[in-house]
């Protein structure tokens, strides 16, 4: 029980998070065509999972349940896949195949890349 209390509270705050940047980005951007603040929050949730998975892996002693909290309740309430998925989806249906491709393409590639210096940074600490 203490387990999944902590991972609601965990996904509460990374949502809260995510909600934070994601309007900060958009303050910035002011209506832009591609969707870049969730590509930002599913690159810097990459390469955050990537050094904290790492770091609980090869350096760093934690409960399970705190790793529960962190990776799944905060990082999985940060990372929009489904915000992402959604938006692909809307620029396809809207014939914007040419930003749709490049969202998705760049989304996976950054991610992928992000999750690896993660690991990178925390193996190098």
């Amino acid at each position: 029980m203490y387990k999944i209390l902590l991972l609601l509270l965990g996904g509460a705050f990374g949502t809260g998070c995510r909600y934070f940047l994601s309007s900060l980005v958009y303050s910035i951007f002011r209506k832009p065509t591609f969707p870049v603040g969730n590509m930002i929050i599913n690159v810097s949730g990459s390469l955050a999972i990537g050094f904290l998975a790492e770091l609980f892996e090869t350096r760093v002693l934690i409960s399970p349940s705190i790793r529960v909290a962190l990776l799944t309740g905060v990082l999985g309430g940060y990372t929009t896949f489904s915000s992402f998925s959604f938006e692909t989806y809307s620029l396809l249906r809207d014939g914007e195949t040419g930003l749709a491709t490049l969202n998705a393409s760049a989304s996976v590639l950054l991610g992928l890349g992000a999750v690896w210096l993660g690991v990178r940074l925390a193996q190098a600490i």
